[in-house]
């Protein structure tokens, strides 16, 4: 187990490889599937990482918020975002003030799986407190358990531009943790970068975010709309928040 390995791991070469895997096509698509589905105009990414989405939908208009604990992620979304309605918070991603805030909120990427779960119980709460009833939260994850556990390799080479990495996964079921180290290589240079996910079901997460107010409306395999199953790479849960009055009048059951 690697406590807070997220607080040193995004920087230079993990950036740079982080930049190069994702093409301006699949930004576009997945910004396009966030203005249809959260409809909203004030939004929260968090974590927003170099703001790849946000920038994008501050472009078309939006007035967005990211929040991550990047230091080099957040000077790059600045200086992307310079005269758009963008602002941008270095903070925890649990660790969100705001109270009935915006009318949409996305967690795009690979981070809630980094959040153990009392974290992500945490994380969910402090979204769902920032959301205006009846907004909707778009959570994406690659560390559900019907996603990545039936094609788990031990290890696994990946080449992006001048950067080859490589992964070693070890799998702990009692924890449900999945121990990633990372090595990089470019230019002759090596370095390896530990990192920790928590690895919930389906099932679990949808019974997190009804817990919280925020219902769960469609599971997703992909921003192409379809549905998701046993084996899809990654799970896109788009939930409502719930207004109290509701809540009280028709109590929810367990997802």
């Amino acid at each position: 187990m690697y406590p807070n390995w997220e607080l040193d791991f995004f920087r230079d070469v993990a950036c740079d490889m982080w930049r190069l895997a994702v093409t301006p096509a699949q930004t576009q698509a997945e910004v396009e599937f966030l203005q249809k589905t959260l409809a909203a105009s004030n939004l929260l990414d968090v974590p927003c990482g170099n703001g790849r989405h946000s920038v994008e939908l501050a472009r078309a208009g939006a007035r967005v918020t990211g929040v991550d604990s990047s230091v080099e992620f957040l000077t790059e979304a600045r200086n992307n975002s310079r005269n758009l309605d963008a602002r941008w918070i270095q903070a925890d991603m649990c660790d969100l003030s705001w109270a009935a805030e915006f009318d949409g909120a996305f967690c795009m990427g690979n981070s809630f799986g980094y959040l153990d779960p009392a974290r992500a119980q945490q994380f969910l709460e402090a979204v769902s407190r920032s959301l205006k009833p009846e907004s909707r939260f778009v959570l994406e994850t690659g560390m559900a358990a019907e996603s990545i556990l039936p094609g788990l390799q031990h290890s696994r080479w990946y080449k992006v531009g001048d950067i080859y990495m490589l992964s070693r996964n070890q799998y702990h079921p009692r924890d449900a943790r999945l121990d990633i180290e990372y090595t990089f290589v470019r230019n002759g240079k090596e370095e390896t970068r530990p990192s920790s996910s928590y690895v919930l079901t389906v099932n679990e997460i949808c019974r997190m975010t009804h817990q919280v107010g925020l219902e769960p409306q469609q599971l997703l395999a992909s921003v192409a709309g379809e549905p998701y199953q046993l084996g899809s790479q990654r799970l896109l849960l788009v939930t409502e928040k719930k207004n109290e009055r509701a809540r009280v009048k028709h109590p929810a059951n367990a997802v």
